[in-house]
């Protein structure tokens, strides 16, 4: 295993197991990964408000930036433990209420994609384009062609990745609660000190709901994304 592919595993590798606590979740449902991207255009000014947001407002770890190699950036949020696959979007959709409420939908891109699928890869642009990680400092240099023209330095692309935590449980519960959304997930352990900024503002915090409760939720909420009220609605399917 080379130094990049030890980094994409340690952030955003598959599940062992299944996240505990889920009655309607299984281990094909559970990531550790979900990415945000902005395209058509790619446009650093707006996505960096989400960048700088999630760390000066909800004090998490710093995201992953990338260029997709085609048309966007990309901000690629790790998980510290397997999180349900429902509850990473709608996580990633709620920080694109908080931040890009204001843009238009059809620019926003919300998925879970294998760590596989992940940069650095050749795209299928004719002129034989590369999505990769980018430095926070660099990033604004690639808002006119979001992509590489040469294969980037896996030894470099590893020393940007090292850099990166991923989200503890505890921080994505708060960030959850003062996000507003709803949270399949256990409450933080009492073990896990929570970021203290946090604490103070999650008093007026939405509860922890059940997995049914949840996923109706999710899908009667005419804010979410509609790809997520469907999602929501087959995991209610008998």
């Amino acid at each position: 295993m080379t130094r990049l592919q030890s980094e994409l595993q340690r952030l955003y590798g598959p599940p062992a197991t299944a996240p505990t606590g889920h009655g309607l979740i299984d281990i094909a449902d559970a990531v550790r990964l979900v990415v945000l991207e902005l395209a058509r255009p790619a446009d650093w000014t707006l996505i960096s408000k989400v960048w700088r947001g999630v760390q000066a407002d909800l004090a998490l770890p710093a995201p992953a930036i990338a260029v997709s190699g085609v048309d966007g950036y990309l901000l690629c949020f790790s998980f510290a433990e397997p999180q349900p696959r429902l509850q990473a979007q709608a996580f990633a959709e709620a920080l694109r209420l908080r931040y890009l409420d204001d843009v238009a939908r059809k620019r926003i891109g919300i998925c879970s994609p294998s760590s596989a699928a992940l940069p650095p890869r050749q795209t299928d642009q004719p002129q034989d384009l590369w999505s990769a990680f980018v430095a926070p400092d660099l990033a604004p240099v690639f808002a006119a062609e979001p992509w590489l023209d040469i294969p980037p330095s896996h030894e470099g692309q590893a020393d940007l990745l090292c850099r990166l935590d991923s989200i503890k449980p505890a921080a994505l519960q708060l960030a959850l609660q003062r996000l507003g959304a709803p949270t399949l997930a256990p409450a933080p352990s009492v073990n896990e000190p929570a970021p203290a900024q946090l604490t103070q503002a999650a008093g007026s915090a939405a509860p922890s709901l059940d997995p049914r409760s949840f996923l109706l939720k999710v899908m009667n909420d005419e804010s979410v994304a509609m790809a997520l009220r469907i999602e929501a609605a087959k995991a209610l399917l008998p």
